[in-house]
């Protein structure tokens, strides 16, 4: 029954996780254009976005990824015979990669924190689409617990990525004009 637990709560803390990220990388797009409005509007938008950021980042996004790195360790434990399946190497390939980006938005944080805009909005957009592939390839590989399978996942992620990407210069193209 313990088992069962830990997979729980290790699934609520991916899925915290992964608000905070994608929450994070909107708030780093609004960060960033506040840094170019007028003198008086920055003044107000950026000390209440930096706040913000600050409470999602320490309270909620930083939590939540250790304590997802925590109970899927924790899982794998109970568990051992999970690394023995391909699937799972795979799985926690991805794992490592999503940890690579937190770790990148770290950075990204730091930076906007203290002013300085590390790259631009549209950037940050297509940078909040890499968290989206990363959700998908895990789920699908945990769900389909298949190598084979994950060929057609991959065909998908990249089509969804191609879709995301146009998607992203579409609602550009779409703000410019208004």
């Amino acid at each position: 029954m313990a088992f069962e637990y830990i997979k729980a709560l290790h699934i609520i803390f991916i899925v915290t996780w992964f608000a905070g990220l994608f929450y994070i990388v909107r708030l780093f797009i609004y960060q960033t254009e506040a840094l170019d409005r007028p003198e008086n509007e920055k003044n107000i938008l950026k000390p209440q976005l930096d706040l913000m950021a600050s409470r999602l980042w320490y309270i909620i996004t930083w939590p939540s990824a250790v304590l997802t790195l925590i109970f899927g360790s924790w899982v794998l434990y109970y568990n051992p015979g999970y690394l023995s399946m391909p699937f799972m190497h795979a799985k926690l390939a991805f794992v490592l990669l999503l940890y690579l980006y937190h770790f990148r938005c770290h950075y990204i944080f730091k930076s906007l924190q203290n002013g300085v805009a590390v790259w631009n909005s549209s950037k940050l957009r297509l940078w909040n689409e890499i968290a989206t592939l990363l959700l998908f390839a895990i789920v699908f590989l945990i769900v389909l617990k298949s190598l084979i399978n994950m060929l057609w996942g991959i065909t998908g992620l990249v089509l969804l990525g191609i879709t995301l990407m146009l998607a992203t210069k579409w609602y550009k193209k779409v703000r410019e004009r208004n």
